[in-house]
């Protein structure tokens, strides 16, 4: 093989890092175990609850279009019903685990992209990154039994992407959220009414903006039974 002088060898690392693909950061440590990503040309095995207008997947990332007014929520202050947002979903039997690495579109306040569980109009779940009107983009969950409630989380206001986790355990969900896809730390721990199966997905809104690209980079559910819901393990 000819030897390289310096400047020689620099331009041939240079000109080769340029060549990289880029990659959806998965953790490091996790990168070769993490269950495959569920988002793929065709969203295999994924039904959409109100498809969007506009999305498209480009190197497993999925991006999502959506309008102004797309949301769910069931406010307690007027009894109004919103249930308008794009859910992308697997229906799931028994206990799981849903992973998720989201990126917003944070350009108006409400837009996020949340995990969702969903079980009829009146029983869901919803845990979100989230633009919130009161702390910026932070953590968000809402519980809606019939009437929906509205919480605030971590304040994350530096985060572009977040990892989230929603798990299932009987009729017991646990919300968890993770900066690196490694370290969880649980936001919520709620119930739900006795169902086999659930919805299971991930849910992009723009209730007051007038409009949002939103990006989800890693989406998967692994049948399984926690031994701590309080840290997803």
């Amino acid at each position: 093989m000819k030897k390289l002088i310096g400047w020689q060898l620099l331009l041939v690392l240079v000109i080769s890092g340029c060549n990289q693909p880029t990659i959806a950061p998965l953790p490091d440590s996790k990168a070769n175990t993490m269950p495959a990503n569920l988002i793929n040309e065709n969203l295999t095995d994924l039904n959409w609850l109100h498809e969007p207008a506009t999305f498209s997947v480009t190197d497993q990332v999925l991006t999502v279009a959506v309008a102004e007014g797309t949301d769910f929520f069931n406010n307690p202050e007027d009894s109004s019903v919103t249930a308008t947002a794009p859910l992308l979903y697997k229906e799931i039997s028994g206990d799981f685990v849903a992973t998720s690495l989201v990126r917003p579109d944070f350009s108006s306040m409400w837009n996020a992209v949340c995990m969702m569980v969903h079980i009829d109009s009146l029983n869901w779940i919803k845990f979100a990154f989230e633009n919130s009107d009161a702390t910026g983009p932070s953590i968000v969950s809402v519980v809606t039994k019939q009437i929906s409630d509205d919480a605030n989380g971590a304040i994350l206001n530096d985060q572009k992407e977040i990892w989230l986790k929603l798990v299932r355990k009987s009729n017991n969900y646990s919300m968890l959220w993770s900066l690196d896809g490694k370290d969880y730390k649980m936001a919520r721990l709620t119930s739900l009414p006795p169902t086999p199966a659930v919805k299971i997905g991930v849910e992009a809104q723009c209730p007051v903006g007038p409009s949002a690209r939103h990006e989800i980079l890693y989406f998967n559910i692994e049948k399984k039974t926690v031994k701590d819901l309080r840290t997803g393990e």
